[in-house]
């Protein structure tokens, strides 16, 4: 599939279906959120979506949203949390290159933001789950989902927990759809569902100024007449554009997305001369450590070797072993720590000792065994010089049989998604290679390259993302009628 989908002229169109103030592409979260807050600014809004309904992508989410910076659900469970602490934390988790400008914008916002969430109609018990990580079996709120309480960022931000499911039970993300779809349909907005966007308009001042799709095979053309906005997801679905932007995806086996996320929006932007922004980050998720107290053992490998703190957020594990040993890690524990993980992983190798272990496995001789050797009397002594590992969870490893669980992505335990997309100013104006805005084009959610910068801070980054930076795409665009 080419990368760009070409731009047409507004002169070429015979007829339009509709026309708006602005054209939303998309209604998952950042969707939503754009529509909602332009229809509050009181433009005239139509959203166009592919499906025939609502939801996208966040609606299979675990429904987690990052916020901070002294939300109540934080009061209320005990974290105080500030705006600077929040700040503090993302701009270090998202190194190297942070978007400064935007982490500051979104950690001074978030409380307000949490505000606007709940008057949307979405629920949050004022509750603490302990699990960290994921979201809660229960309907509990607040999880550590970053490592926030880990090495390194514990020494560089006071610790919180900051991702806040919506009250109900398990998995969220169809909940919270339910919640943002029912606060749309309160909007004197339109929706047109089954329809395809394949390319936008530009009018001979060089704005876009509508774009054109199908629907049941047949051409339709929309004119807006302040703004388009993007919120068409990834592409994550694209095995090409994976291919070349960030071929470490495709080695996952799962991937946190439907088949809208190929990437379609992302090339409508850049047809119309949008810069494309870390198109070779994504989130990994790497679970074999659900439950954390499985973070007692330890990662190695390919030569052996440890390489991470194992007590630290599943997202920063899956992105170190898939991006920098290239997928090629195992996790060693011993009888007193194993368990049945959260995704139901069976040992690949059981021995009574460490060398057996090491050559069935087909480490180099001695190696593992040093490994463990190490590990096990810095465990001794409580602490863990080399990652930073905290007390509570350095075990030695000393009761045979030993289990060595296969973590290589052949084996699938991977999952993810791409963070990279166009690059928008925080108003999420479509910025060109230059750094100007384009006349009248925005995006949003994963049609826009995350917010926080490289890497990704924590499970619940991008609904936080497309929500908080849709409304802004949707407000500014709606100020340009």
């Amino acid at each position: 599939m080419p990368l760009s989908t070409d731009i047409r002229d507004v002169s070429e169109i015979d007829r339009f279906e509709a026309s708006a103030d602005v054209i939303v592409v998309g209604l998952g979260c950042a969707g939503a959120s754009a529509a909602m807050e332009a229809s509050d600014t009181g433009a005239d809004v139509l959203v166009v979506e592919r499906a025939g309904g609502g939801g996208g992508t966040s609606a299979n989410s675990g429904g987690l949203i990052y916020l901070g910076g002294g939300t109540p659900v934080q009061e209320a469970a005990g974290f105080h949390d500030t705006p600077e602490e929040l700040y503090k934390f993302l701009m270090a988790a998202s190194s190297p290159a942070p978007d400064e400008a935007k982490i500051r914008l979104f950690s001074e916002g978030s409380v307000e933001h949490f505000h606007w969430l709940e008057a949307q109609g979405v629920p949050f018990k004022r509750s603490f789950y302990p699990e960290p990580s994921m979201e809660s079996e229960t309907d509990d709120c607040l999880v550590f989902s970053g490592g926030e309480d880990a090495a390194p960022y514990k020494d560089i931000a006071r610790p919180a927990a900051r991702a806040h499911k919506p009250q109900t039970l398990g998995k969220a993300g169809p909940f919270f759809m339910q919640c943002m779809l029912e606060a749309v349909e309160r909007r004197p907005l339109r929706v047109e569902l089954n329809v395809r966007a394949d390319a936008l308009l530009r009018d001979s001042a060089g704005r876009v100024a509508g774009l054109v799709g199908r629907r049941a095979g047949t051409e339709v053309a929309f004119r807006a007449r302040a703004g388009v906005v993007l919120s068409a997801g990834g592409f994550a679905m694209n095995e090409e554009m994976v291919a070349r932007y960030v071929p470490q995806l495709a080695l996952a086996a799962s991937k946190n997305a439907t088949e809208g996320d190929d990437g379609r929006g992302i090339r409508m932007g850049a047809a119309a001369g949008g810069a494309l922004l870390r198109m070779d980050q994504a989130e990994v998720a790497l679970a074999t450590t659900i439950p954390n107290r499985l973070a007692r053992g330890i990662f190695v490998n390919d030569r052996g070797q440890r390489f991470i703190n194992e007590d630290t957020y599943y997202g920063h594990i899956g992105i170190e072993a898939l991006f920098r040993q290239r997928g090629r890690v195992w996790m060693l524990l011993d009888e007193a720590l194993y368990e049945r993980n959260f995704i139901g992983q069976e040992p690949f190798h059981v021995a009574d000792d460490i060398a057996e272990i090491e050559t069935e496995a087909g480490f180099a001789s001695g190696v593992l065994q040093a490994t463990v050797a190490q590990y096990n009397r810095d465990a001794e002594r409580g602490e863990d010089p080399l990652f930073g590992k905290r007390p509570e969870f350095l075990v030695p490893l000393r009761n045979p049989p030993y289990a060595l669980l296969d973590c290589r992505a052949a084996d699938g335990p991977y999952s993810g998604l791409t963070a990279g997309g166009l690059a928008t100013s925080a108003d999420g104006e479509v910025l060109d290679i230059e750094g100007a805005p384009i006349p009248g084009l925005y995006a949003a959610g994963r049609t826009a390259a995350l917010f926080c910068g490289r890497g990704y801070a924590g499970s619940g980054i991008s609904l936080a993302d497309g929500t908080f930076f849709g409304r802004r795409a949707g407000r500014h665009a709606a100020q340009k009628r």
